[in-house]
């Protein structure tokens, strides 16, 4: 699984959008893709919270700092960042977070706060080869696996007086 509750909520949230710039910028060179300066803003955007964010939120972001960019602008830069493994859609929120393990094949699996919005990305191995076998043995070729798993946080389920 990947980082604890604990760890998850004390992390330095500007260090963590710098790490995943920097990450960005090293798998685009190895892939000799292009990671370009509205493309960097759109994954920046993303980073900007662990919540799933929408297209029109972050066009609307965007056309704050430059009224010229349209939503194509913004789409193709989502299909870079996703072509790259670097940003995943959050088909259930029809959103956008950012990948936590840019290069590293993994199956996708979310936990979604339906109070709070934040969108945690882990990491159990067994349920993924569990979902391959299970497709194999139905004669199902699974090209792509994302579990969204929906509920509420740790933070929400705490009441009001402990938060």
């Amino acid at each position: 699984m990947s980082i604890s509750k604990q760890a998850f909520d004390r992390h330095d949230h500007s260090a963590c959008v710098v790490s995943a710039l920097d990450a960005a910028e090293l798998l685009c060179a190895r892939h000799g893709a292009r990671l370009t300066g509205r493309r960097r803003r759109v994954l920046e955007l993303v980073w900007r919270s662990h919540q799933a964010v929408k297209a029109y939120d972050l066009l609307a972001q965007m056309a704050r700092e430059d009224p010229s960019v349209k939503p194509p602008t913004v789409y193709r830069a989502l299909d870079f960042l996703i072509a790259q493994g670097l940003v995943h859609r959050i088909e259930s929120l029809n959103a956008f977070v950012g990948c936590v393990r840019p290069g590293q094949a993994h199956h996708e699996q979310f936990l979604i706060c339906d109070d709070c919005g934040t969108v945690q990305e882990v990491e159990v191995p067994e349920v993924g080869r569990s979902l391959t076998k299970a497709a194999t043995s139905a004669g199902f070729q699974a090209d792509h696996q994302t579990i969204e798993v929906h509920g509420r946080c740790d933070t929400c389920c705490q009441p009001a007086s402990r938060r």
